[in-house]
């Protein structure tokens, strides 16, 4: 599986959600793509305004965002629903 994560730098919930991600990342196996909203070329993904976003893709399709704020819960069982 593989997760974009866009952000931004002055984003509340941005800074919220890092702990949160950092956790999933130690205990979960997925790739990451890690794009900054104020920076980064972003057309291919077609974010929101509302930050973070979080895209899922598994074999190369998209199959489910999460945006702004989310329990860690709500990431596990995306996670363990697509092994």
């Amino acid at each position: 599986m593989k997760i974009v994560k866009i952000s931004s730098l002055g984003c509340p919930s941005c800074i919220i959600m890092n702990k949160i991600f950092r956790e999933l990342k130690e205990e979960y196996d997925f790739e990451v793509e890690e794009l900054d909203y104020d920076f980064d070329a972003l057309e291919k993904y077609n974010p929101g305004v509302i930050m973070p976003e979080y895209i899922f893709f598994k074999d190369g399709k998209e199959i489910k965002r999460l945006v702004g704020e989310h329990k860690k819960e709500e990431f596990i069982e995306i996670l363990e629903s697509e092994k």
